[in-house]
C-alpha cells in the first residue's frame, strides 16, 4: 500500500533498464518503496541495474519480459500478481527509432509502432486488470510531447507515442472510481542514452528530473504530468499552428 505522500511499498517497472525507470525507483526507493521488480530482456544491463538498487536497500528481482512477445504477456506478468500486491506499475520501455531509415524500411517502422504501442497495450491492460482485482494501485506511463503532433522530423516514434497516450488516457477514465490510479507522463527531450548525440532542443531535461515530477504527480494524484512543466505551454502553441505554417518551423 501507499502512505500519505503517494510513495509505494512495491514498484514493478516495464523497461528495467530505463534510465527514466532507474531514476524513479532510486528516488522512490529513498521514501518508502522495498521491492522492486525489474522487467526486461535479461541481459548483462538488466543485473547490473537490479545490483545498483539493492545497493539503496531494496529488495530488487529481475523478471524476463519483451515487449514484442505480446503472446507471454499473460503468463509473465499475471505470475508476479501472484506473488503479492504490487502498488506501482512504470511502464518504461519504448524504442526512438531512426526516422530516415525507418521511413524506408517498413518492417523496422512497423518495429519501433509493436515496441511502443502494441507491446504497451497488452502490458497495460494486463497489469490493470491485476491492480484492479487487488483493489488498488497506480498505473505510471511514460509518453512523451512528441505525440502531442507529429513533426517531420519523427512522425514515426511521435504517432506510436500519440496512439500510446490516447489509450492511457482512456485506460485511466476506465479505470476512475475503482482505486486504481492512472498517471500520464509527458517528458520534452531527455538526456539519456537513447538520445545520445542527438541536438538538445531548448527545455531539454534529465531521467532526474522526470524522477522527481512523477514522485511530485503520485503525491498529488495527477493525471497527467509535463516535464518540465513549460512545455504544456510551448506543446499547446505548437497544436494550433497553421499545418502550413507548422510544416516551415525548424522542428
Amino acid at each position: 500500500m501507499k502512505d500519505a505522500f503517494g510513495a509505494p511499498q512495491s514498484l514493478l517497472v516495464l523497461g528495467g533498464t530505463s534510465e527514466i525507470g532507474l531514476a524513479t525507483a532510486r528516488r522512490l526507493i529513498a521514501r518508502r518503496t522495498r521491492t522492486v521488480l525489474l522487467a526486461g530482456r535479461p541481459s548483462p544491463a538488466l543485473e547490473s541495474a537490479a545490483d545498483s538498487l539493492r545497493t539503496l536497500g531494496a529488495e530488487v528481482r529481475t523478471v524476463p519480459f519483451d515487449a514484442l512477445d505480446t503472446a507471454a504477456h499473460g503468463e509473465t506478468l499475471g505470475k508476479l500478481f501472484t506473488d503479492g500486491d504490487i502498488d506501482m506499475v512504470l511502464l518504461a520501455f519504448g524504442v526512438l527509432g531512426d526516422q530516415a531509415h525507418d521511413e524506408a524500411d517498413p518492417p523496422a517502422a512497423v518495429q519501433v509502432a509493436q515496441t511502443n504501442y502494441t507491446g504497451a497495450v497488452s502490458a497495460l491492460l494486463i497489469c490493470a486488470q491485476a491492480l484492479q482485482a487487488q483493489g488498488h494501485g497506480s498505473l505510471v506511463v511514460l509518453s512523451s510531447v512528441a505525440g502531442e503532433r507529429a513533426r517531420r522530423a519523427n512522425f514515426i516514434y511521435g504517432s506510436s507515442k500519440a496512439g500510446l497516450d490516447a489509450f492511457a488516457q482512456g485506460l485511466g477514465d476506465a479505470l476512475y472510481g475503482t482505486g486504481v490510479h492512472v498517471m500520464v507522463v509527458r517528458p520534452g527531450f531527455v538526456r539519456t542514452r537513447m538520445t545520445a548525440g542527438l541536438d538538445e532542443p531548448p527545455l531539454t531535461t534529465t531521467p532526474h528530473a522526470v524522477a522527481t515530477a512523477i514522485e511530485l504527480g503520485l503525491r498529488r494524484r495527477s493525471e497527467t504530468v509535463w516535464v518540465p512543466g513549460a512545455m504544456r505551454a510551448v506543446m499547446t502553441a505548437l497544436r494550433h499552428v497553421p499545418r502550413p505554417l507548422f510544416r516551415r518551423l525548424p522542428l
